[in-house]
């Protein structure tokens, strides 16, 4: 087989990697700005980010909207030919949820932080959060910082 030519080749070049099936994910069906985009996926440095986003924009995968406004405001979401991604992120979401306990993943609620006095979820009310653990968690043992403990 001709692997120049693999069409799975092609995709995972342009999707793949560390970041960019994240950033998708979290611009699918929506418009985001940097900051935000950089406090949905800890670990990922503006250096990668913006990185990221000019190949996801290069690649015709992107939108990048900037405003006139003094500090400017940028946006980022999907564009058409983006939007055609929809169906592989779906199955890779599913995928990964089906099979996260064979790779030592697990789902942990966020920790609390406080706006204006009251405690609110980082991400939401009922959104989950799925941490690399350094082995497989067994069903009742805690989980902090990430590590399961005994």
């Amino acid at each position: 087989m001709d692997h120049s030519n693999c069409p799975v080749k092609l995709t995972a070049s342009i999707i793949g990697g560390k970041w960019k099936p994240s950033l998708l994910f979290h611009l699918e069906g929506r418009t985001r700005r940097f900051c935000e985009l950089q406090r949905l996926i800890p670990g990922l440095t503006k250096k990668m980010l913006t990185q990221h986003l000019r190949e996801l924009e290069r690649d015709g995968i992107v939108h990048r909207k900037v405003y006139a406004e003094v500090p400017p405001r940028v946006e980022y979401s999907l564009t058409r030919h983006g939007e055609s991604l929809k169906p592989i992120l779906k199955l890779m979401s599913g995928w990964g949820t089906r099979h996260r306990a064979r790779y030592g993943l697990t789902t942990v609620r966020p920790q609390k932080r406080e706006t204006a006095g009251h405690p609110v979820d980082a991400a939401g009310p009922d959104a989950a959060l799925t941490l690399p653990l350094s082995r497989p968690v067994v069903a009742g043992q805690e989980i902090r910082d990430g590590k399961a403990v005994l």
